[in-house]
């Protein structure tokens, strides 16, 4: 995982990442570097994003923290796989480069036709990272779910999130501003002219 530092500072206060119909891209992105592939094989690398339990929450203001609101069904939605633009590639290839899915967009829109990454919202989830075997059986450009075999993954739990429509702990609204460099409109007039 690279920005790992950064992802630590999100997780120790509890990362957020805003979901909204249109999409939205996360903060901080997920960016890894891959080791131990052979070279002159082919691969595809996808990520996913999937629950971490089967809870709904809510923010508790006055205690400043993530309280269990309810059950949850996640069963009605299988975990959409977003294919790195770059796949497929030679394993050496991939190793010689930071891989990073900034372009991946979260929405909250079931009906969602943009390949963008569907959550409910107030919900717990951690992106996954799979490194896939080309294999010539399958055409892994139209995969919609895993194949069965050939497939590493990997997930790092710095990078678990709650997913909001909007900011709940204003910590993590000042760690965005300051270290996301999109976000730049919001800071303090005068800063960084």
């Amino acid at each position: 995982l690279q920005g790992s530092e950064l992802w630590r500072r999100f997780h120790e206060i509890g990362t957020e990442m805003i979901i909204t119909k249109a999409g939205r891209r996360m903060f901080p992105s997920v960016r890894v570097k891959v080791k131990g592939l052979e070279p002159l094989k082919q691969y595809y690398i996808a990520i996913d994003v999937v629950p971490v339990d089967s809870k709904r929450y809510r923010y508790v203001y006055h205690s400043s923290q993530w309280m269990v609101a309810g059950n949850t069904d996640h069963s009605c939605i299988t975990p959409r796989l977003y294919i790195h633009p770059d796949s497929p590639c030679s394993g050496e290839t991939w190793m010689r480069q930071i891989i990073s899915f900034d372009r991946v967009k979260l929405t909250n829109n079931e009906m969602d036709d943009k390949g963008h990454i569907i959550l409910q919202s107030m919900h717990k989830y951690k992106p996954r990272v799979h490194v896939i075997a080309q294999d010539s059986r399958f055409d892994l450009a139209q995969i919609q779910s895993l194949p069965a075999e050939g497939v590493q993954t990997f997930s790092f739990q710095e990078t678990e999130f709650t997913t909001v429509t909007a900011y709940q702990n204003q910590q993590i609204t000042k760690l965005k501003i300051d270290r996301n460099p999109f976000a730049k409109g919001f800071r303090d007039p005068g800063r960084n002219r």
